[in-house]
């Protein structure tokens, strides 16, 4: 019954929000919570904790201060803390994301499972800090983790409410506007009542006595019967009647925002995880502190943006954003896809601008960490790297207008305007290259900054082989993309469907371990490597590893989403041939 699934979620999500506050009560004495959300995947990796010992520097180096690493006490708990975490956000977390994106009713359990394995979390490492020192004070990674934490919560409750206002929705907007913020079984829902034109059941009847309570019964439908069920009459007030009774008086522009808030956070709640993870890890490791802050945010930016750009090409391969034609396919016409989609700009353009965007405003910000000081000839080449950067951009999106190649082709025009008197009026047509992109400046800009960062002198050896790692990569990155124009060119696509290049593998992949390289290649990471003897190869392993895991891992994610969508919808696939 779907009231006894409301009732467990409501309860389970109020423990769980309840608890951080009832153990926030006897943490006082350490002026906030060091270690409150899940460390990094790396640092759950980690053999366990070094003794002090092991972090004594060499004569003349300034000692590296004590850290949740080094720290020898209550280990176990700091492990289980990172345990719960990683569970929380890397395994639960994406699924949860793509079961909602699908509209899938198995969103809102997984949605409360997540939020119960991020609070046991959040209860262990409490526990942690009050029997422990406070290692980093006034960290970002205990304040973001409270913040997001809180965001989730309010997502969930948003959607218990959206389950009882899609009724209300569907009638007043048709489904292909709505669809990107209708909950899910509305469509479901809509097909019940199309095949019971004279049923009386309404998610939201004008003529309910607000005198009867009611309530949800589960629908006597197979199994992937996504809907939320018709109501019966019950004289029992239950939290699912609570709650459909709430929401039906809840004004139309406040659903809204809800909805609003809901598809907002599926958006960005990966970004927040990824945040979270990092941060967690710069407390653990005890990095970035008074003025190594600055490399290290440099270092975590801009490894992050390569990061997330190896996911989303992955994710293009795998057939994300083929309704913009971003998924090496036919963009889709007006009447396939909305006019809003039709007109959305290549994916060379949207990296062409985030690359000039980027040299635009970093060629401020080079100097930042020496600010005040004279100019050094390491300075200027970072200057001339971001410089690079915008003009390269600039071109990319100059390749990209449609605009500018009418204006190239304007000298031809008066040819073209009287094309009838010649017998080769075929030759007048557009060539096929035309309807594609090929815009090979977003990859020649990564793969001179790769070879730049390959020699790029650094303070010390295993500081100048990390660097040459994560360049080494970006060049292969801009070969494997090379190659991916080449086949393109040869044979350009002529479906709707991904044609999925294999060459684009190897180019997230390198994306992905060259953004994650990149955020280690920072001073305080080479120099902790240094005093525990560990070499450059150990890092370009372990992400090699992790690298590999993770692509495994985000196929399987969004395997998950296509299942979801089409365990909606088996008539749809039945009718074409495919599994449902």
């Amino acid at each position: 019954m779907v009231h006894k699934v409301v009732s467990i979620l409501i309860t389970a999500v109020s423990l769980s929000a309840i608890t951080p506050l009832i153990l926030a009560h006897d943490h006082s004495e350490h002026g906030g919570f060091g270690m409150d959300m899940g460390a990094s995947i790396t640092a759950s990796a980690s053999p366990g904790p070094i003794p002090m010992a092991s972090q004594t520097a060499s004569p003349g180096v300034q000692p590296a201060p004590p850290t949740y690493f080094s720290h020898p006490e209550h280990s176990g708990l700091m492990l289980a803390h990172i345990g719960l975490m990683t569970v929380a956000w890397f395994f639960i977390l994406p699924i949860s994301v793509m079961l909602s994106v699908a509209r899938s009713r198995l969103a809102l359990p997984t949605q409360v499972a997540f939020f119960i394995a991020n609070a046991l979390g959040l209860l262990v490492g409490t526990i942690y800090n009050s029997k422990t020192p406070d290692l980093y004070e006034n960290n970002l990674h205990h304040k973001l983790g409270w913040a997001v934490t809180w965001i989730v919560l309010a997502q969930i409750v948003v959607g218990l409410f959206r389950m009882y206002t899609m009724g209300r929705s569907a009638s007043e907007t048709n489904s292909d506007e709505s669809a990107a913020f209708l909950p899910t079984g509305i469509l479901d829902m809509t097909g019940y009542r199309q095949m019971h034109p004279d049923s009386s059941a309404s998610m939201h009847s004008n003529d309910e006595k607000e005198t009867e309570p009611e309530r949800f019964v589960d629908h006597p439908h197979d199994d992937n019967t996504e809907g939320v069920g018709i109501r019966k009459k019950s004289g029992l007030i239950t939290a699912d009647n609570l709650l459909s009774r709430v929401s039906k008086h809840l004004p139309r522009p406040v659903t809204k925002v809800m909805n609003v808030y809901y598809e907002a956070v599926d958006v960005l709640i990966l970004i927040f995880a990824f945040v979270l993870i990092l941060t967690g890890f710069i407390t653990y490791g005890g990095v970035f502190r008074e003025s190594n802050i600055f490399n290290g945010l440099a270092h975590s930016i801009k490894g992050g943006i390569f990061f997330w750009y190896g996911l989303l090409t992955l994710g293009r391969w795998m057939g994300c954003f083929a309704e913009y034609g971003w998924a090496w396919n036919v963009r889709p016409p007006v009447g396939i896809v909305s006019s809003r989609k039709a007109n959305v700009p290549s994916a060379e353009f949207v990296e062409s601008f985030v690359i000039f965007l980027y040299g635009s405003t970093n060629v401020f910000l080079e100097h930042l960490a020496a600010w005040g000081d004279a100019w050094t000839a390491q300075d200027l080449e970072h200057v001339s790297i971001s410089i690079m950067f915008f003009g390269g951009g600039l071109c990319g999106m100059l390749v990209e207008s449609r605009k500018v190649r009418d204006l190239l082709n304007g000298s031809f025009s008066r040819w073209n305007a009287s094309q009838d008197q010649y017998p080769y009026k075929d030759r007048w047509t557009p060539p096929t290259t035309y309807s594609f992109s090929m815009n090979p400046f977003p990859a020649v800009i990564i793969l001179l900054l790769g070879l730049m960062m390959s020699s790029h002198h650094q303070h010390s050896m295993v500081s100048t082989m990390v660097h040459k790692q994560w360049g080494t990569l970006f060049v292969g990155f801009a070969l494997a993309r090379a190659v991916t124009y080449i086949l393109t060119y040869l044979s350009p696509p002529s479906s709707y469907l991904p044609s999925r290049p294999p060459s684009e593998i190897i180019t997230s992949f390198c994306l992905i371990s060259g953004g994650l390289i990149f955020i280690a290649s920072n001073k305080d990471t080479v120099g902790a490597m240094e005093r525990h003897d560990l070499n450059a190869m150990f890092i370009f392993t372990v992400t090699m590893g992790w690298t590999a895991f993770l692509m495994a891992w985000e196929i399987i994610v969004l395997a998950t989403k296509g299942w979801a969508v089409k365990r909606k919808q088996p008539a749809y696939y039945a009718s074409r041939g495919a599994p449902a």
